[in-house]
């Protein structure tokens, strides 16, 4: 995938808004590397839970991060406002990848963007399962082209 297309807000297809945090940044003065892991994380997680119906205290399933990355364009500091796009690149049995990236609030180029890989998971034996339908129709609903 060419990286414009990580870097443009157009290839993202949902959108989730955060204020930073005085405590996220760092000696640096930007915000610290680990918050937008943690930014990245809570984003696909509000897509799941309100678009797949991921019930994250009583489902027997559970997807656990498998591999994530992170490439940071251009600093964010506290006080600030920003959006965290996701999209699915790509839907496997029982993973899927997406892409996420963050952009200040009226930016249209990421700040940082990355991919992050969901294994889902039965709880109750710790092995991999077929994605559950609802969950599965939900990505679907915001997959996109792999263009090169």
């Amino acid at each position: 995938m060419k990286k414009d297309n990580f870097l443009n807000k157009k290839f993202y297809k949902f959108f989730c808004d955060y204020s930073t945090r005085w405590n996220d940044n760092d000696i640096y003065g930007h915000i610290n590397n680990i918050h937008y892991y943690s930014f990245f994380d809570s984003a696909i997680n509000k897509y799941l839970i309100e678009f797949g119906e991921l019930n994250i205290e009583n489902d027997p399933v559970v997807g656990y991060i498998v591999n994530s990355n992170c490439n940071y364009v251009s600093p964010i500091k506290y006080p600030n406002s920003i959006t965290v796009g996701i999209r699915v690149n790509k839907i496997g049995n029982s993973s899927v990848n997406y892409g996420v990236a963050i952009f200040k609030i009226n930016d249209n180029m990421a700040s940082a963007y990355g991919e992050f890989t969901h294994v889902f998971v039965e709880k109750s034996k710790n092995k991999s399962i077929e994605i559950p339908e609802k969950i599965k129709n939900a990505l679907k609903k915001i997959l996109v082209k792999n263009d090169s």
